[in-house]
């Protein structure tokens, strides 16, 4: 007999987040931007701990950050 749940990777994509991003919210800012400021500042935090836990929910949903030129 088959186990009880069968568990398949479909997401194939990767996200990136490119960084820096907004400095602050300002009006008029699309979703997307909103979005993409929250998830960049989020990785600028100085605690090992939350940088950790950034890492590892990055490694589970496919999201990379990459340093703008």
């Amino acid at each position: 007999m088959g186990t009880a749940i069968d568990y398949q990777k479909v997401m194939t994509e990767i996200v990136y987040i490119n960084l820096p991003g907004p400095q602050e919210p300002t009006p008029g800012m699309s979703g997307g931007e909103l979005l993409h400021g929250f998830l960049a500042e989020l990785r600028t935090g100085s605690d090992a701990a939350q940088r950790a836990f950034i890492d590892s929910l990055c490694v589970k949903w496919n999201v990379r950050y990459r340093e703008g030129k």
